[in-house]
């Protein structure tokens, strides 16, 4: 996909998340992926791709390390809707190797080990799951996270080599759990006990009152630094100047 190409698509897009979809079946049938956590954002895109059946593969990346409720909530999505959820798992050699090496709890230690085992468990099996597709789309909000705040709603992502796209990029958490509430979406229970941004069990806390939406995760980190390396994005005008020469 060229600029010229890219800044159509912009302009299609933003109809709201039912129609933004559609038109992205409409363009890349058969080669947009989405990604889900099973997040309440996650849950509101689950439902609109499984209940308007369209052509878009759903995947989770099973870390071997989330929360018993997140695979409640899997296997309640999986029963209401009777659709697929495509699962990757970290390569085992390399899970192996690092836990032999540095033990089952290193992400406590150092920034550089956490990172090493988010890229294990999440990073290199994203990076199978998205292989050979077009557009990704995602369950991103701007108010995740203070380095999502300038983000927009398509870009190109030039790890993966892909266009991401956020249909609730500006969702109010309010819009999330009304919709979910109107639709009787599956949601991790966890959300009703303070945990707002759920990951891995031994990373993610529940939230105090007034604290940030990120501040359960990796809570003995500097905020700054509370990324896991799935969602590094690009400027986009130039990394879709930058991917003319044909990668789209």
């Amino acid at each position: 996909m060229n600029s010229q190409q890219y800044n159509e698509l912009q302009q299609q897009l933003g109809k709201g998340a039912k129609s933004d979809l559609q038109i992205i079946i409409n363009l890349f049938d058969g080669s947009a992926v989405f990604s889900t956590s099973f997040s309440e954002e996650d849950q509101v895109i689950a439902h609109l791709i499984f209940s308007g059946n369209l052509n878009i593969k759903v995947f989770t990346l099973d870390t071997g390390r989330l929360f018993p409720e997140t695979y409640s909530v899997w296997s309640r999505t999986l029963e209401q809707y009777n659709k697929p959820i495509h699962t990757y798992y970290p390569d085992t050699v390399a899970l192996q190797q690092f836990v032999s090496e540095k033990g089952p709890n290193s992400f406590y230690e150092s920034v550089e080990n956490r990172k090493s085992c988010c890229h294990i468990r999440k990073v290199e099996p994203l990076q199978r799951a998205l292989l050979g597709n077009k557009i990704w789309i995602t369950g991103i909000r701007a108010a995740h996270s203070p380095n999502r705040h300038d983000m927009q709603q398509l870009e190109w992502d030039e790890t993966n080599q892909i266009l991401k796209y956020h249909p609730l990029l500006h969702w109010s958490t309010e819009e999330v759990k009304q919709f979910i509430r109107t639709h009787q979406i599956p949601y991790n229970s966890l959300h009703d006990k303070g945990f707002v941004s759920i990951g891995c069990a031994p990373c993610t806390r529940a939230i105090k009152p007034g604290e940030d939406f990120r501040a359960g995760r990796w809570w003995w980190e500097d905020s700054s630094k509370k990324e896991c390396g799935l969602h590094v994005h690009a400027e986009t005008p130039s990394a879709v100047t930058n991917a003319d020469g044909g990668r789209g």
